[in-house]
């Protein structure tokens, strides 16, 4: 493994920061204070062709892999926090699954359209009494000729006030009927249909920028040219979504990390208290510089679970571990900017409280810490099952 970018990828990385540059941080603080989500951002970062950027070139994309899209979204991250990630991150990870289990019929239809930014996507998988074990989702379709009737609820589902379209995963066969709690799930590209889809927001601790809802699905008419890949192998097939998921989410947590880190290394160097700067004491420096090696060591593990991901290689393990490594750091991270700027930390003109408030987000979404912990204890140390 090569840790050194090509001249591709650092093109890549120049290009998105120069167009974050376009959106200082008072264009976010003026967003999240309203909660308005900025479309301005969302359009030229679909401009740019960043929204297409692991969409393949035959469906207008660009063609590369997830390492190239967690390197931009780091860079959207360390500009805008999670505000500008979330305002784009599901049209790249999202879609991954129709990326690679769509019929060409459904590729052809929408994945163009996403990578110019004429769609919005959402996803729509967790659920209100189901959480983390996605196993017992309750949400059904049921099949009535080429189409499916769907019907149930679905919670924290980003975007759904903008989105066309939802990634939407249910259950064709109850839980009780299917050989494996995995089996009997099937995944659509369903249109989000305000006659059928009541879309209520939520209001949360941060990311005002950005919405988050629930969803009361009645009767929702979904065609059968809409399913991404086999029915009733939806939970595999949404692999290809969480795995890409928790490597971005890795790569917008060392975004929003180093942004804080930034503004803290920068105050301590400038803010003079007892005729010296505050970052000439260790009490400063060293916590700083340890949130520095954390979220060195976070990037190693998202890049490498992107690089097995890109060589469509088994993946879970890293990305999970990514995902923990990176929030924990992130928030670590902004936790000491605020500490380091004091009660200038507290107040909002300078920033990192509302990194602090989105990067506690990292360590609940997509997945918990705890879940992830269990995962490793189970799959990668065979402990024995705790859930």
């Amino acid at each position: 493994m090569d840790f050194e970018l090509t001249s591709a990828q650092r093109e890549i990385v120049a290009g998105v920061r120069a167009l974050c540059e376009r959106f200082p941080d008072s264009y976010w603080r003026d967003h999240d204070s309203r909660h308005e989500f900025p479309h301005e951002f969302y359009r030229a970062f679909a401009e740019a062709g960043y929204l297409g950027i692991a969409i393949p070139e035959d469906y207008g994309g660009s063609g590369l892999g997830i390492t190239e899209a967690a390197l931009v979204m780091s860079e959207a991250a360390h500009a805008g926090a999670m505000n500008a990630a979330s305002a784009v991150h599901l049209s790249i990870f999202g879609l991954m699954p129709v990326v690679v289990h769509g019929s060409e019929d459904l590729k052809r239809r929408f994945l163009p359209a996403a990578a110019r930014g004429e769609m919005h996507f959402s996803f729509a998988v967790t659920e209100p009494d189901a959480g983390n074990d996605i196993t017992h989702i309750k949400t059904f379709a049921r099949r009535d000729g080429d189409h499916y009737i769907v019907n149930g609820r679905k919670v924290f589902t980003t975007k759904a006030q903008e989105a066309d379209r939802m990634l939407l995963l249910t259950r064709t066969t109850p839980i009780e009927k299917a050989p494996r709690r995995t089996d009997g799930m099937t995944l659509f590209l369903a249109p989000l249909d305000r006659k059928a889809v009541e879309v209520r927001e939520l209001h949360k601790l941060g990311r005002h920028a950005v919405d988050t809802n629930m969803l009361f699905i009645d009767n929702l008419q979904v065609s059968a040219g809409d399913l991404v890949g086999e029915e009733g192998r939806g939970f595999r097939i949404l692999m290809d979504g969480l795995n890409p998921e928790r490597i971005l989410t890795a790569a917008e947590g060392i975004g929003i990390g180093r942004a804080a880190l930034d503004k803290a290394v920068r105050y301590a160097s400038e803010r003079i208290v007892f005729g010296r700067p505050i970052g000439q004491n260790q009490a400063i420096a060293h916590p700083l510089a340890d949130a520095h090696a954390r979220l060195e060591a976070a990037e190693l593990m998202m890049l490498k679970a992107a690089w097995l991901f890109d060589r469509r290689e088994p993946c879970g393990p890293e990305a999970s571990t990514a995902k923990l490594l990176a929030a924990e750091a992130a928030f670590e991270a902004c936790d000491r900017a605020v500490q380091t700027l004091g009660g200038y930390g507290y107040m909002q003109e300078y920033d990192v409280e509302r990194f602090f408030r989105e990067s506690r987000m990292l360590r609940i979404a997509p997945v918990s810490q705890e879940m992830v912990l269990n995962t490793i204890s189970e799959h990668v140390l065979k402990l024995p099952r705790s859930y």
